[in-house]
């Protein structure tokens, strides 16, 4: 019998592309998103899809309840369903916030309530749950979007630390900055706050922050992060995180180096710079020509 994976998030990115490489190596794969017009392609391909919601508690359970009734197993669960808030912390309303968490840290849990008991049950299991690209980093502009990750983050260290002995292993992947369709709801999201004067220098850098789509030197490809999960998944014996690329580990780093008054300093000289009109004119560049 072919191992069995549910993955979230998968009309873009990273879950598209995880789905798809799972495919590959004969998984039985479930892949799901809010709207299944967006994964049919992926259903044509040989996927099963599911229309999941992460904040809707019945969905969830729905989703979990289909790959047990039809599989008798689930061998691993990928929480890869998310999106950034983005802006100054005191800038996005608290709707957006409480969403923000509603989605990155809840959902993922609720997913991991409907599964692992039942992987307990078995004696078998993997969760990988997909937390912040910048590593252990919080940055100006990411402190709601960062929060929510971290949070995960925290969940899934635990997790693993009670789930271990009953054979379900538990595993954070940091993916890195990532090359996807991520960015679009972001540069939404921040045009729908309100922009407090005070911040406009964070603003004029955030509002260039597409530029990640052009997959400039040390942005991951979502097939890079998606091999990466595959990897997790059939290791005998994972890691409890994972860093793709260079960005997830030099976040990490100087997340636990730079600290306290020394990363307010870095981080004021660094918006400083990022800001300038020559830094941002070569921004403006560098899209223009990966574009043509």
């Amino acid at each position: 019998m072919s191992r069995t994976v549910l993955i979230t998030g998968c009309s873009t990115g990273i879950g598209r592309a995880t789905a798809e490489r799972f495919l590959d190596g004969g998984w039985t794969v479930y892949a799901t998103a809010r709207d299944l017009d967006d994964i049919e392609d992926l259903g044509t391909r040989g996927c099963r899809t599911l229309e999941l919601d992460v904040t809707d508690d019945d969905e969830v359970l729905r989703a979990v309840d289909r790959v047990f009734d039809e599989r008798g197993h689930l061998d691993c669960l990928i929480n890869n369903a998310g999106y950034g808030q983005f802006g100054p912390v005191e800038d996005v309303p608290m709707a957006g916030v409480v969403e923000q968490f509603d989605v990155n840290t809840f959902g993922p849990l609720r997913l991991i309530r409907a599964a692992v008991p039942r992987m307990r049950e078995r004696g078998h299991g993997t969760v990988v749950n997909v937390t912040a690209g910048v590593g252990g980093l919080t940055v100006p502009g990411l402190g709601i979007y960062t929060g929510s990750k971290f949070g995960l983050e925290s969940v899934t260290d635990a997790l693993r630390q009670e789930t271990g002995r009953f054979g379900v292993d538990v595993v954070t992947v940091e993916p890195g900055i990532v090359a996807t369709e991520f960015y679009d709801r972001v540069l939404e999201e921040v045009a729908e706050a309100d922009h407090s004067p005070a911040y406009a220098d964070l603003y004029r850098v955030l509002d260039e922050i597409s530029l990640v789509e052009t997959q400039p030197p040390g942005v991951n490809s979502p097939e890079r992060v998606a091999e990466r999960l595959y990897d997790v998944a059939i290791a005998g014996n994972p890691k409890p995180v994972y860093r793709v690329g260079p960005s997830a580990k030099l976040g990490t780093l100087a997340g636990a180096l730079v600290r306290g008054r020394v990363r307010d300093v870095a981080s004021r000289i660094g918006l400083r710079v990022l800001s300038s009109d020559p830094a941002i004119r070569t921004l403006r560049w560098w899209r223009t020509r990966k574009s043509a």
